[in-house]
């Protein structure tokens, strides 16, 4: 009795056994069955997205054949002169190339460390793209705000022309217009001065006006074009604001406070934060064409001192190390700048 109650467990046993197995062997191939169907949609919606692509692009291939020659200008100007980087390690031979150069690692860093005229220039640099970004930043808002509110169309458009033919003078005439207007024997402004019986003060050479002049000039070439940045982003501002806002009382000032600052803010913000990462760039074709030896001391900025070095020194490794830090600095200021403007809640460039 005993062995057959024996046996008629272990046939239970058996076939429980045989169950499970079956079970787990389907809720395996259940399991292999949804992973392959996964897959199998992945790679649908993998062609469907490769085929709206190529439709995108070919029905939009004009406007992808104008992005071409700037595309090709970004490789061959930025990219491609990338492989110069490796100067900054090494010590440059003529006879040896980039290439054969030996390698010296950090050894020009320390060398541009120790000389006093870099931190000079890094110092001037700093004062001059901040004091550029202080009295020249709200320029183009405040000219954009006032322009934003004539009533009149046509010296409206007078008024943008005006301020924007300075931006398409290159530095070279801008220099020779300030040095025309601002000359002690020749200019307008020794002439007034002169007429009136009084010794003019010099402007031009002057450590104590150079970085002023720096400041006005680079507003007068530069505030057309932001104004005309802040105009293209009030265009877009729904009239039915100003509307709501004059049935509620509003007066002009406060629908400028109100509407128009707000819908700019995001402009703002760029602009803000792309300034602040080309803070290591003061404009080498304005200083180089406004100072002189006299104003070293004051405008010296990396940018000259990379021209100096290189060019004229020949010192190229040298120059590739000070490239390369202020390549560094504004990657830097330019991430530190963006996430501060998002953790102030306004939009970042990514």
């Amino acid at each position: 009795m005993s062995v057959e109650l024996g046996k008629i467990k272990t046939d239970k046993a058996n076939r429980l056994a045989r169950c499970t197995e079956t079970d787990g062997w389907r809720e395996e191939k259940e399991e292999g069955a949804m992973e392959a169907a996964v897959k199998d949609a992945r790679r649908a919606k993998k062609k469907i997205d490769h085929k709206k692509l190529r439709r995108r692009i070919y029905n939009h291939r004009y406007l992808y054949l104008l992005i071409i020659p700037g595309m090709l200008a970004l490789i061959v100007f930025s990219y491609f002169p990338m492989y110069g980087i490796q100067l900054a390690f090494k010590e440059f031979k003529y006879n040896l190339g980039i290439w054969g150069s030996p390698w010296v690692g950090w050894e020009n860093f320390e060398k541009i460390f120790k000389n006093p005229d870099f931190w000079n220039a890094f110092k001037n640099t700093l004062i001059i793209s901040f004091g550029k970004i202080i009295t020249g930043f709200p320029v183009p808002i405040i000219l954009a705000l006032l322009l934003n509110e004539l009533k009149s169309t046509k010296f409206k458009k007078v008024s943008q022309t005006v301020m924007y033919l300075p931006y398409f003078v290159s530095w070279i005439v801008m220099a020779g217009l300030i040095s025309n207007i601002f000359s002690i024997n020749t200019g307008i402004y020794g002439k007034v001065f002169q007429s009136f019986g009084v010794e003019p003060t010099m402007i031009l050479g002057n450590p104590d006006y150079f970085r002023p002049l720096i400041y006005l000039s680079s507003i007068w070439k530069g505030a057309g074009w932001g104004t005309i940045i802040y105009l293209a982003a009030l265009s877009g501002v729904d009239p039915s604001l100003y509307e709501s806002a004059r049935l509620d009382g509003a007066n002009r000032f406060q629908q400028v406070w109100y509407i128009t600052l707000p819908c700019l803010t995001f402009a703002i913000s760029v602009n803000l934060i792309l300034d602040i990462g080309g803070v290591m760039n003061a404009g080498f074709d304005q200083i180089f064409n406004l100072y002189s030896a006299g104003t070293y001391g004051v405008g010296d900025v990396l940018d000259t001192y990379v021209y100096r070095l290189g060019i004229a020194d020949g010192k190229f490794e040298m120059s590739t190390a000070v490239g390369l830090f202020k390549s560094v600095i504004n990657c830097i200021l330019l991430l530190v700048a963006n996430k501060s403007a998002k953790l102030l809640g306004q939009e970042g460039l990514y």
